[in-house]
């Protein structure tokens, strides 16, 4: 069994040369999916801002979605955790493109361990703000209140405030925001998993604890990193 972990792609910045090397790492990293895996999971981000009315949604990520859903035509299981840039997913990727959507986290078990799955955005004591919005952006009714807005108007201003918040997450985080995170998965490895694995902090990173192993799967903005599971066992790699 081959499962893949990616995240924080943020497709759709507004930096056109990055944007098309970022693009042709992934279409090519999509395509090693294809041939060996079975499953794929995107950790959150996948685009830098997604935002579905009821007849319209972002456009300029045609071919990376195509790629996708012929994923899960050939038999790739695709499954998708919500981030803090895409938390505004409607059924657009699971009923075009073959996704099950989860929202913030799941448990699954590989080959009888058992693996806890998160974005990981709002988990930092500083983010107490981000956790308040939080429920403002997901509040149903602001929902409804932002798709009137027309589309022309509405996904560029949206656009234009998931920049800023992604420029403020591609910072390094300080050493005590990224020991919250470790200390998160290490009191989950206590709670009988085998592994954990998380994203949002763009810092890629594999450590071993006494129970299991935590994994971040870092970023495809600046270090091109995700996580394998094959063979009974979890790796953190880069895309070359």
């Amino acid at each position: 069994m081959s499962v893949l972990f990616i995240s924080d792609i943020h497709l759709g910045e507004s930096f056109p040369e990055r944007e098309k090397i970022k693009k042709q790492k992934l279409f090519a990293f999509l395509e090693m999916a294809s041939e060996k895996a079975d499953r794929l999971f995107v950790v959150g981000d996948l685009f830098d801002f997604w935002f579905e009315y009821n007849h319209a949604v972002p456009k300029g990520h045609l071919n990376i979605i195509l790629k996708l859903a012929q994923l899960g035509q050939e038999g790739v299981e695709l499954s998708y955790i919500t981030g803090n840039h895409d938390f505004w997913l409607g059924d657009f990727l699971s009923s075009e493109v073959g996704f099950k959507i989860y929202r913030d986290q799941i448990d699954i078990e590989l080959d009888g361990k058992r693996v806890h799955i998160i974005h990981g955005d709002g988990l930092a004591k500083n983010d107490r703000a981000y956790r308040i919005m939080k429920k403002i952006f997901r509040n149903r009714f602001n929902i409804f209140l932002y798709r009137l807005l027309p589309p022309d108007i509405g996904i560029p201003f949206a656009k234009f405030i998931s920049g800023k918040s992604r420029g403020h997450t591609q910072k390094r985080p300080k050493e005590s925001f990224l020991h919250e995170y470790r200390e998160y998965a290490r009191l989950k490895l206590e709670d009988c998993f085998d592994a954990v694995i998380m994203a949002h902090t763009h810092v890629p990173e594999e450590i071993s604890f006494e129970k299991g192993i935590y994994l971040n799967t870092g970023d495809w903005v600046e270090n091109f990193t995700y996580v394998e599971y094959s063979e009974g066992r979890f790796e953190l790699k880069k895309w070359q």
